[in-house]
């Protein structure tokens, strides 16, 4: 009987001391579970307070003297890219907002793109510029600014260059394939149903019409057109007289300078140094989220696919 008695408090005592240990281990991992979601919160509640600068107000950072402002548009302009109007008009907008700045530099590194995306650019910066006349507003080069990034440069009030610098390509260009002779020598034989005489207007399995081809020339002469309007507009009396202005040829920093083009020789940060008297610069580029990136670049590509096939308009 004792026996008994003696095994069944051993085996009541081993479970009484396995679920105390349960029931530790449990208080522990709820503790530690706890610190975790402190630790996040915490860190997500300094990432606000560092992205809405509640610390201090922007003026009492630089001590009243203000800051410049440093928009970059790098690389080709596309409603797909980096460059497109949606980002560069966002961080035009809050260096404009920001009472601090003393002034924007563009700093571009283009060889061009959309004629829409770089007009709505050009547009805004107009805009904003009438809305604090006294921020001046300086494009300055890097390696290139033709094109698309000129188009975007002569809104400023000036643009600077480095001597060696790639800038014009005051031009507009249509490129695209054309399949019909491969398309004859394999023995496929395209067929296209439309309605509409010229629906089928710049098919590249379609052998293309004379009048389709002078529609298409009519284009580019017309965004040409509004090109060279854009820059008399934004140059005005600077420019040089001279007929190879506007063909698409680039010129050196150095070259666009003697034409009228640009208006000197300088840097991001000598701007800021010699030009806003506010050397701390401050990047307001509006730079996409990874997934946003990847929901851009699969779009894009898809969009390659079709459109480049086609011919594209470009200020390339």
């Amino acid at each position: 009987m004792s026996g008994d008695g003696d095994g069944n408090n051993w085996e009541r005592k081993l479970l009484e001391k396995l679920a105390l240990e349960s029931l530790t281990e449990q208080r522990r991992r709820r503790r530690w579970g706890i610190f975790f979601k402190l630790l996040a919160f915490a860190y997500v509640g300094f990432l606000i307070w560092m992205a809405g600068d509640w610390g201090e107000s922007a003026e009492n950072l630089t001590d009243g003297r203000g800051y410049t402002a440093l928009v970059a548009v790098e690389g080709v302009i596309d409603a797909g890219s980096e460059a497109s109007a949606e980002h560069v008009i966002a961080a035009l907008q809050s260096a404009y907002e920001d009472k601090a700045v003393r002034g924007v530099i563009v700093r571009i590194n283009s060889p061009g793109g959309s004629p829409v995306q770089a007009g709505m650019i050009n547009d805004e910066v107009y805009r904003l510029r009438a809305t604090r006349p006294d921020l001046p507003v300086v494009a300055v080069v890097e390696d290139m600014c033709a094109s698309g990034g000129y188009y975007v440069a002569v809104a400023a009030d000036k643009i600077l260059v480095d001597k060696a610098s790639l800038v014009g390509s005051i031009g507009v260009l249509m490129d695209g394939f054309g399949f019909v002779g491969a398309m004859d020598k394999l023995g496929v034989e395209r067929r296209l149903l439309s309605a509409g005489a010229n629906k089928g207007f710049l098919d590249p399995f379609s052998p293309q019409r004379d009048g389709q081809m002078e529609h298409a020339r009519g284009l580019l002469d017309d965004i040409h057109r509004q090109f060279i309007e854009v820059v008399r507009k934004g140059r005005g009396a600077r420019l040089k007289d001279a007929p190879e202005l506007f063909s698409g040829l680039v010129w050196t920093g150095a070259r666009s300078v003697e034409l009228g083009l640009a208006d000197g020789f300088g840097t991001v940060e000598s701007v800021a140094r010699d030009v806003f008297q506010a050397e701390e610069i401050r990047d307001f580029t509006q730079k996409p989220s990874v997934a946003e990136r990847f929901a851009r670049r699969f779009g894009a590509s898809m969009t390659e696919s079709v459109v480049g096939a086609l011919g594209r308009i470009s200020l390339r």
